[in-house]
């Protein structure tokens, strides 16, 4: 009998081919091991980290705008807040499963649903009646047109369903469904793992209470609070302090790039237009960090506060905001007075800029404009405050300050020169002559008298012009250019630097006619705007700096109750030029403009008669043409006159400048600027008078700001 020896053999071979499989597998396992936790390990470590903890910005609130005196004007209102963070692959299926949760806590309002919004959430909730929207004929000429793009496919297959979708699908939702469907809206519109607002406005104590005590059935449901801003004097100075963007809204889309480098979220409220877009850096405060802690399923289980948030800094304005409320009630009468007379068909503006000539500070800037309101057809008296640095006009005889200074600098004319006041007659050119032939006059009567042909005369020299009457002129067309610089030093049609956006400087003729030249040395060829005016007379009240006005007096910590907060940053003057000429000369002018306001003849003095300030200044009436938003209703152009005023007071130590303008009158008999200018004025020395009276500590009038400014410009001079 054999023996079965071979078998003896084969197994062993077999048991050591098994283990040395298991041996290799086990070192390819170690050796895997390894890689994963030595050389892959840190990376790794670090892709579980940013999975499981995600940090995001919470809101703080925006800063308060406050007036030079520590009124509020812009505030924040708190305001109680349902959140959702929608975690990373949230489905559509998955937010209407919560949106449905939350109308057992929650009641919406469902006026702001559109249309679309009905028929997206109708497909939702008829996934079997949407398929059979879409015939299988339609759908295979579909997949024909788009071979190759299934994104293309897939937008126009879903917006084919929502063509076939019927009013009567649309009438089918209940008003649980729009409930439902209000708050699908809310969630659906966030980002992932960033807190979206579901509810902010109008939630009740009864709401805010029943969601907070079922959190822990919402997930990614959250109470807090948040903000509204809230804009005190809903009618003056308005649109100066600008609007923010919603939170729909979030960053503007033509520079949301800019905003996501400056680390904004693309829901994030930001300024939108001038103080509240202009002081956005300092006005949004400081985000808090926070870390949301996520599980593998993605859900926010908890949150931590890395660091805290700061709301942003209060900006304090120059602006005193009882000051504008009495400017503004004087416009809008004035305005609405001129309307209801036979001389303003056209009228539908007007303006006033003040400011400290010293320090440049916009102490009040108000701007009415009449409109037809949409919704009844009738008149009403809007904010326009923006057109003193947005819109221009031909502003007259104000202008002649600065003709007779380019004058005397060019060598043209010399102070106490006399010309002979007769209309200027050039041939193939309408006649030009001032109100009443005046006869031999000087250039201090050429302006208490506002001589328009003193100015032709002056310009005619500037151009090394020959005049002879009915006979052709002839002028060096470089004279254009000595206007426009010599004017630009005073701040006329050049942009006079103020912290707002969009601001013009206004439209320069491009006709080079001599008639021309001479109309701009009246005010009545190149455009200008208010603010523009309101700074080239304070160039010549504080004796020939041309200062940039600012809105902005001071920034400060944030409030706390009713304390202020500490100063971080002060706005101090700032010179822009220095006007090249004689100081001897521009007290010739100030010297002209104080006859203006206060000599016989004066061409301003029957409407300041029995004032206790000392003022000086200029009349301006200029003809133009109507420019406004109705000139297309009319065949051609319509015959108006701007109506202008500037001045300045007191006179031997000026603390206040302003400019009125009133355009688009029909006749130049109506003296709407004069009146205007009359109130302002009156009201600002009887608001001083009256906080001097509050109080026995040294007075905090705009004259006590100036030293340093003052101190400056003796420096400089």
């Amino acid at each position: 009998m054999n023996k079965p020896k071979k078998y003896k053999i084969i197994l062993p071979t077999r048991l050591n081919t098994l283990f040395f499989l298991v041996f290799v597998l086990f070192s390819l396992l170690i050796l895997r091991l390894g890689v994963v936790q030595i050389v892959k390990g840190e990376d790794y470590k670090l892709e579980l980290e940013r999975t499981e903890n995600m940090t995001v910005d919470q809101s703080v609130p925006r800063g308060k705008i406050l007036d030079r005196n520590g009124k509020v004007v812009v505030d924040n209102t708190p305001l109680r807040t349902i959140t959702y963070t929608r975690k990373k692959g949230t489905t559509s299926g998955e937010l209407l499963t919560m949106a449905t949760k939350l109308t057992q806590y929650l009641r919406m309002p469902v006026d702001k649903i559109m249309e679309r919004d009905k028929k997206d959430y109708w497909l939702l909730n008829h996934p079997d009646e949407a398929k059979k929207l879409v015939s299988k004929k339609e759908d295979k000429k579909l997949k024909k047109e788009f071979k190759d793009d299934d994104a293309g496919y897939n937008k126009a297959y879903y917006n084919l369903q929502l063509d076939k979708i019927t009013q009567a699908d649309i009438d089918s939702l209940s008003a649980k469904d729009l409930q439902i469907l209000a708050i699908y809206k809310q969630m659906s519109v966030g980002y992932a793992l960033t807190p979206q607002s579901i509810k902010s406005e109008g939630v009740t104590e009864e709401e805010y209470a029943r969601v907070s005590e079922h959190l822990d059935e919402l997930p990614g449901v959250d109470v807090t609070t948040d903000w509204e801003r809230k804009y005190v004097y809903k009618d003056t100075f308005r649109t100066i302090l600008g609007n923010i963007t919603s939170e729909k809204e979030g960053l503007p889309a033509q520079n949301v790039d800019y905003y996501l480098a400056r680390g904004y979220d693309r829901n994030d409220r930001v300024g939108k237009s001038y103080i509240e877009k202009q002081y956005e850096d300092v006005l949004r405060g400081t985000k808090g960090k926070a870390q949301n802690v996520i599980d593998s399923n993605g859900n926010v289980v908890d949150t931590k506060v890395i660091t805290e948030g700061e709301p942003g800094s209060d900006l304090v304005l120059s602006i005193d905001i009882d000051l504008q409320g009495k400017v503004d009630e004087i416009v809008k009468r004035e305005l609405l007075k001129a309307k209801a007379t036979s001389n303003g068909k056209y009228l539908d503006r007007a303006f006033v800029t003040m400011m400290n000539p010293k320090t440049g500070e916009i102490l009040a800037m108000s701007g009415k404009q009449i409109v037809k309101d949409k919704k009844t057809g009738k008149l009403k008296v809007v904010d326009y405050a923006t057109g003193n640095l947005t819109s221009s006009y031909e502003m007259g005889s104000t202008v002649k300050g600065a003709t007779v200074l380019t004058g005397y600098q060019t060598g043209a004319i010399t102070p106490g020169q006399r010309q002979f006041d007769t209309p200027i007659k050039i041939a193939g050119t309408p006649v030009k002559a001032s109100y009443k032939n005046m006869g031999w006059i000087s250039d201090l009567d050429a302006l208490k008298r506002s001589s328009n042909v003193y100015m032709f005369r002056t310009a005619m020299a500037i151009g090394h012009a020959h005049y002879v009457e009915n006979k052709p002129l002839d002028i060096d067309v470089r004279a254009f250019d000595t206007f426009r610089n010599s004017f630009s030093e005073f701040g006329l049609g050049v942009k006079t630097g103020i912290d707002l956006p969009n601001e013009a400087i206004g439209f320069k003729g491009v006709d080079k006619s001599p008639g021309f030249l001479l109309d701009m040395a009246i005010g009545q060829y190149d455009t200008y705007t208010p603010l523009q005016l309101a700074q080239y007379v304070s160039t010549i009240a504080n004796g020939g700096y041309r200062i940039q006005p600012h809105v902005a007096k001071e920034l400060r910590q944030p409030s706390i109750g009713d304390d202020s907060g500490v100063i971080r940053q002060e706005f101090k003057p700032k010179v822009l030029n220095r006007i090249d000429m004689k100081d001897s000369y521009i007290d010739r002018v100030k010297t002209g403009f104080y006859k203006v306001y206060n000599e016989q003849g004066g061409t301003a003095r029957p409407y300041f008669l029995g004032v206790d300030y000392k003022i000086a200044g200029k009349t301006g009436t200029a003809q133009s043409v109507y420019d406004g938003p109705d000139r297309k209703k009319y065949n051609g152009p319509q015959k108006t006159y701007n109506l202008t005023l500037i001045g300045y007071a007191p006179y031997d130590n000026p603390e206040i400048a302003f400019s009125v303008v009133v355009p688009w009158l029909q006749s130049d008999q109506a003296p709407v600027n004069k009146y205007i200018g009359r109130g302002i004025m009156d009201e600002y020395f009887k608001l001083k008078k009256e906080r001097q009276s509050e109080t026995t500590d040294e007075p905090k009038d705009n004259v006590d700001t100036q030293n340093t400014t003052d101190n400056t410009q003796n420096k400089n001079q």
